[in-house]
């Protein structure tokens, strides 16, 4: 019998759907990946893809900042 987790490639994100969650610019992004922040997978086409379960752990580790223009 089959388990429930079927073997499929992680969910990759953009740059651009990055950028959004945390309310940053795309180019932010690129730099996270350039320092270490995030570890990009490239396509086929050259293009940055982010796993979303290591996005979702750096918003987690992230201070809530958003939307707080003090």
């Amino acid at each position: 019998m089959a388990s429930q987790q079927q073997d499929r490639p992680p969910a990759l994100l953009t740059p651009a759907e990055v950028a959004a969650m945390f309310g940053v610019d795309p180019k932010t992004v690129t730099r996270w990946a350039r320092t270490g922040l995030l570890q990009p997978v490239r396509t086929l086409g050259g293009h940055r893809r982010y796993p979303a379960d290591q996005v979702h752990k750096l918003l987690n580790r992230m201070p809530q900042q958003r939307g707080s223009a003090e």
